[in-house]
């Protein structure tokens, strides 16, 4: 066995790595660049190397630097990981020639299936079926047209290099294929520095399920069982299980064995993914889509239920160990649910047809709880503190839980979720909440569209009145007068405090003043709460129970009695002693929220989280916003950004006469491409970008001014978000 390994990559996975590493008894030697020079996984490992600043491509994909790095710190071996170089043919040889062992497959199996047009050709000749579409490398644009055209639409374009869904592109029109191919070939060498492309038949309400292969040096290769992906969004896995609903024990068996035999054809070693297409009719027909040559993100579901560490089998088949075990030896026991946590916000699109939108969030974690223990896991690259940005994959962490049955899984894997409290970062974790309790998800009625189409129903329409009631609420608190000190006031009232210093005023009889709080979540419309004490309960005998009550009112709704809980030091209206939570009495219901303060972007707020979902809620000044809003010349026609990231093509230029619906520009954020489209037909009066600028969230990208505005007059108040 190794004695000192080295992990080639960052956040979840490398800490994930790095555990098994130290139960094992092998050191650890942690990579960073300087946007992760105090990550969790740094902090983790027996030691570090800096390899480069932020960037990607001059840290985490540069192989030469990684190799120096083990070779400086006495590493006899490299674990990929997965994502970066973990599927680079060029870095396993690479690390070989240096005398390092690659954890994971020899570099001739890792390029045979990194090119999905070679891997289909090669499990073909072995037998495995293949789904229908473009043969050959290196097609031209004009011969993938062609391709699509005689495949049939709707086809998928996918990169020939790589996968994890980018590049991938769903065409159903024959006029878009032009512009799909030059945006597939974009993110497909952005995201694997290979602009190769292939077309594949589009199966309708596909299932996506694959199988964990291992395979030892010594001539066995065996399957773990299936895991069921089909939820995904922007084709990529989102929520993950294992076993799968669909498949009844002749179809495993079956699928098992062509997954085998795919690992075969390519000489594999180590621990690989094969994944397959297949209808959901039952007919049990399946298909091969690409090999993964890499642990998968995936992989805890596997492991709950088969009982093995995956990462310490990559080891021990790195050094040389067999597998001790037969396919006989292999029980799947229960059932595990994978969610993914991931760093996006997910916002209604413009436009008639019902679509949401997953935009990739930043921001620094000021808050964090993440649940262990009792069926769940976490697998997590999180730490209080860091800040997320769009350099690289928005995922942060997976939480994962097992049962006895699917169903017991689902309800800990709905709990867990509802414990994981991330506050200074959007993320998608009330999103997965609601996907698990959707009636086809309950039932096991997957396809890969499912979560697009449930999508508008899933995202809630409104914030709930309590979040703004509790804001306000810690804000009103915020304005009342200190508690007196000690000593001070009169011999006759010594807890005197004057009553011009409390937020409600002072008046001669009538109710409290009202105190308006003005309020906007990101997002939504901006909104007024009114608070009032309410009026002085002193002779009525129940008073006690009604102390420190107040009226609260949101948007003009009818006043709701409610108050603030207690620190358990007889503070009314303060949070818990260590600040984390706050306690709300809302119309005689008790609620509790995961509490953290924010001054990002030089505008104080206040994020309040309950059962998974997380509000940052915003003071919002309406004579100020009244006076922006006049300020700016364009209003409506001027397109914002719906997110922060880096502009990588500019379409138009100022003067263009463009349709609604043209693309515009196109922004990339956490290795996606978003699309900015016109929202009408119209002008290009301003275009405040060029190719390489990083632009913030809401940051003005261009003005489009309608046919038949007066020229440089608004078109309407406000501002419109750029459609992605």
């Amino acid at each position: 066995m190794f004695e000192t390994v080295l992990v080639a990559n960052r956040g979840e996975i490398a800490v994930r790595v790095i555990r098994t590493l130290r139960a094992m008894g092998v050191r650890s030697v942690a990579v960073y660049s300087d946007a992760d020079a105090d990550a969790l996984h740094v902090r983790e490992a027996d030691t570090s190397v800096r390899i480069g600043p932020a960037a990607a491509a001059e840290s985490y994909l540069d192989a030469e630097r990684l190799v120096q790095a083990a070779l400086r710190t006495g590493a006899q071996a490299v674990h990929p990981g997965y994502g970066f170089l973990a599927e680079n043919g060029g870095f396993a040889r690479r690390c070989a020639e240096a005398g390092l062992t690659f954890i994971g497959p020899p570099a001739e199996a890792i390029e045979l299936m990194g090119d999905k047009i070679h891997a289909k050709e090669t499990v073909r000749s072995a037998g495995v079926p293949v789904v229908p579409g473009s043969s050959g490398s290196g097609l031209s644009d004009e011969e993938l047209a062609d391709a699509a055209r005689e495949t049939g639409l709707p086809v998928l374009l996918k990169p020939s290099a790589g996968g994890g869904g980018k590049g991938m592109r769903l065409v159903r029109e024959e006029s878009a294929l032009a512009e799909e191919i030059a945006a597939a070939r974009r993110e497909a060498r952005g995201a694997f520095g290979d602009d190769g492309l292939l077309v594949e038949r589009w199966i309708d309400r596909p299932r996506h399920i694959e199988i964990q292969v291992l395979a030892d040096g010594h001539g066995r290769v065996l399957h773990l069982g299936e895991r069921e992906c089909s939820l995904q969004r922007r084709h990529q896995k989102i929520v993950e299980e294992a076993p799968s609903p669909l498949l009844d024990e002749a179809t495993r068996a079956a699928m098992g064995q062509a997954a085998a035999d795919a690992a075969r054809s390519c000489g594999y070693r180590g621990a690989g993914t094969v994944e397959f297409i297949v209808p959901g009719d039952g007919s049990g027909n399946y298909w091969f889509m690409e090999m993964n040559t890499r642990l998968q993100v995936e992989h805890p579901v596997t492991e709950l239920i088969t009982g093995l560490d995956l990462v310490e089998w990559q080891l021990r088949i790195a050094a040389g160990e067999p597998l001790p075990f037969t396919q006989d030896d292999i029980t799947l026991n229960g059932h595990a649910v994978e969610a993914r946590v991931c760093a996006e916000t997910a916002r209604r699109a413009p436009g008639p047809e019902p679509r949401v939108d997953f935009l990739p969030s930043a921001g620094r974690v000021l808050l964090l709880e993440e649940p262990r223990g009792a069926g769940a896991r976490t697998d997590s690259g999180l730490v209080e503190g860091v800040s997320v940005g769009t350099m690289y994959d928005p995922m942060l962490s997976k939480v994962v839980a097992w049962g006895p049955d699917r169903a017991a899984a689902l309800r800990g894997l709905r709990s867990a979720l509802a414990g994981t409290h991330i506050l200074g970062v959007d993320t998608n974790i009330a999103f997965l909440r609601e996907l698990l309790a959707r009636p086809e998800v309950v039932s096991g009625e997957l396809d890969t569209g499912l979560v697009d189409r449930a999508a508008p129903e899933l995202l809630p329409e409104t914030v709930p009145d309590e979040v703004y009631g509790a804001a306000a609420l810690v804000r009103q608190a915020a304005l009342a007068p200190a508690p007196p000190v000690s000593g001070r006031g009169t011999a006759e009232r010594p807890g005197w405090v004057s009553p011009f210093a409390v937020p409600s005023g002072w008046r001669l009889g009538g109710p409290a003043a009202w105190t308006v709080h003005h309020l906007r979540v990101p997002g939504q419309e901006p909104v007024e709460v009114r608070v009032r004490p309410c009026p002085d309960p002193s002779d009525d005998p129940g008073a006690e129970g009604r102390r420190g009550l107040m009226e609260v009112s949101v948007d003009g709704a009818p006043p709701v009695p409610a108050r603030l809980g207690s620190d358990g030091q007889g503070a009314p209206g303060a949070p818990d002693a260590d600040g984390t939570r706050v306690r709300l009495e809302w119309d005689g219901v008790g609620h509790t929220f995961r509490r953290a303060l924010s001054a990002e972007e030089g505008s104080p707020g206040i994020w309040l989280g309950r059962d998974g979902a997380a509000w940052l809620v915003r003071g919002h000044d309406p004579v100020d916003a009244a006076l922006r809003s006049a300020a700016g010349a364009h209003g409506a026609d001027a397109l914002a950004a719906p997110m922060p990231g880096t502009v990588t093509v500019v379409k138009a230029a100022v003067g263009d006469e463009v349709a609604e619906g043209q693309s515009l520009l196109v922004v990339e954020a956490m290795k996606m491409e978003h699309v900015i489209t016109a929202p009408h037909a119209g002008t290009v009066r301003e275009l405040e970008v060029t190719a390489g600028s990083t632009v913030s969230m809401d940051q003005v990208l261009a003005v489009v001014e309608p046919h038949g505005s007066p020229e440089g007059g608004p078109a309407a108040d406000g501002r419109q978000e750029a459609e992605a």
